[in-house]
C-alpha cells in the first residue's frame, strides 16, 4: 500500500487502542480514512457488535478524521503504480487507492514497463518475455531468449519496446543485445563487452536512447556504458567504491559498485542507481559527480539495493530500495533537495526483493515516460 510521510496515527476509543495494522500510513482520503477505522477490530474478545456501540464507534471515527482531517487532506497524494517482486511471485498494478487493480505470477524479474496501449511487457522467468492485456488477462506476445546460444546459459535482465513496434533484449550469458520484431525475427544485434561473461552479471537495465545509442548497466563490472547502434563504445564510466572495500550480501549491510539502472537526463548528465553502492549519482560526460544521494541520507529510510530511477516532470526522483528490510520503504520519492514526499511500503503484497517499479499516475494524471531518460 503507499504510504505518506508523516501519516501515522494511533487511535484511541474507550480507553481501547484500534489495529494500527488497518490504517497505519495511508493516503488517506475522507471517507477511506472512515472506512478504515470502522473496519479495524479492537482485538481479541473486544469486537464491537451492530447496537448503539456500534452507532458510537461510526461517530467516533467521523470525529476523528474531521479533526484529523486538515493534516492528513493536505498530504493526499494517490499513486498508480506497476510493482513486482520475485520473492512474492507477484507483479500488479496497485491502484491509487492502494488496492491491487491487477496480478499475475512471475518468477526472477528484473524489468517491466506498462506500454502505451495499456499492455504491460515483463518476463515471466528468466528467459522469457512476455506481454499481457491487464484488462483480459490475455497473453498477447512472447519471446523465449537465448534460441541461438549453442548450450550456453542465458539470463534476461532487461528489455525494452521500441517506437517501431520492435522489442530490445539484453541477453547476459553471450552477451549481446538484440532487437526482435513482433514475429520474434532479430532485426538487428550488437555485442556488448565484458571482462568475464556471466549470465546473471553481465548486465543489469538496458535502455535505448532518443539518439539510437544503447546505455547498458554492466552489473558485473560495476559499469555504465553506452554503445553507438554498431557496437562501439561511445561513453563508459566506472562506478566509484569511495575507497570502501567490497563487502557480500545484499542488504544495507552488503556493498559494492553494481549498478542496476542508468538514465542519460535532458541535460546530458548520467543519473546512476548503484545497486549495493547504496547511492544514487549524477554524473556529467566529463564523468564528474555533481549531485548523489548516501546510503543514510535521508531521514529515518536506509537505502540497500539501489535498483529502479524515476525521474516525474515535477522534477522529483522515484527510487527503489530493494532488500532493505520491513523497517524502510521499497519506493521513495525525493526531491532535488532530498526531501523523501512519498514513500511505498507494503509488505502484505510485495516483499524484500521489490525489484522494479514504475509510476503510472499521480491524482488521477498520467505520468509519460520516456525509457532511457525519465525511467
Amino acid at each position: 500500500m503507499a504510504t505518506e510521510t508523516h501519516s501515522r496515527f494511533v487511535l484511541v476509543f474507550s480507553g481501547k487502542p484500534l489495529d494500527t495494522k488497518c490504517f497505519t500510513a495511508l493516503p488517506i482520503r475522507p471517507a477511506f480514512c472512515i472506512w478504515k477505522i470502522i473496519s479495524c477490530s479492537y482485538g481479541a474478545g473486544h469486537s464491537p457488535t451492530m447496537n448503539g456501540n456500534s452507532r458510537m464507534l461510526r461517530i467516533q471515527a467521523l470525529f476523528c478524521c474531521l479533526l484529523i482531517g486538515t493534516s492528513v487532506v493536505a498530504q493526499e497524494r494517490g499513486y498508480r503504480l506497476l510493482v513486482a517482486d520475485s520473492s512474492k511471485g507477484r507483479i500488479a498494478i496497485v491502484a491509487e487507492d492502494g488496492l491491487l487493480a491487477w496480478e499475475y505470477k512471475i518468477g526472477p524479474l528484473h524489468d517491466l514497463h506498462s506500454l502505451p496501449n495499456g499492455n504491460v511487457l515483463f518476463q515471466s522467468d528468466w528467459r522469457t518475455i512476455i506481454e499481457v492485456d491487464p484488462k483480459t488477462n490475455q497473453l498477447v506476445w512472447s519471446y523465449q531468449a537465448g534460441k541461438d546460444a549453442s548450450g550456453r546459459r542465458v539470463e534476461v535482465h532487461a528489455f525494452q519496446r521500441l517506437e517501431n513496434g520492435n522489442t530490445l533484449i539484453a541477453e547476459s550469458g553471450i552477451p549481446r543485445i538484440i532487437e526482435v520484431d513482433a514475429s520474434g525475427e532479430i532485426s538487428h544485434e550488437i555485442a556488448i563487452q565484458v571482462s568475464q561473461s556471466h549470465p546473471h552479471r553481465d548486465t543489469r537495465l538496458v535502455r535505448k536512447l532518443p539518439s539510437g545509442n544503447y546505455l547498458v548497466c554492466h552489473e558485473g563490472d560495476g559499469r555504465v556504458t553506452e554503445y553507438s547502434e554498431t557496437g562501439a563504445i561511445v561513453w563508459d564510466y566506472q562506478v566509484p567504491l569511495f575507497d570502501r572495500p567490497p563487502a557480500s550480501g545484499h542488504g544495507p549491510e552488503a556493498y559494492g559498485n553494481q549498478c542496476f539502472a542508468a538514465l542519460r537526463l535532458d541535460s546530458g548528465n548520467t543519473l546512476i542507481a548503484t545497486g549495493n553502492g547504496h547511492r544514487v549519482l549524477e554524473v556529467t560526460s566529463a564523468k564528474q559527480i555533481v549531485w548523489k544521494l548516501e546510503q543514510d541520507e535521508l531521514p529515518a529510510v536506509q537505502l540497500a539495493w539501489v535498483t529502479t530511477l524515476q525521474v516525474l516532470p515535477s522534477g522529483n526522483i522515484v527510487i527503489g530500495n530493494c532488500h532493505a528490510g520491513e523497517e524502510n520503504p521499497q519506493i521513495i520519492e525525493i526531491t532535488r533537495e532530498k526531501k523523501v514526499v512519498w514513500q511505498f511500503h507494503d509488505f502484505e503484497h510485495f516483499g524484500n526483493s521489490l525489484t522494479n517499479s514504475q509510476v503510472l499516475s499521480i491524482d488521477g494524471s498520467p505520468i509519460i515516460a520516456r525509457p532511457g531518460v525519465d525511467r
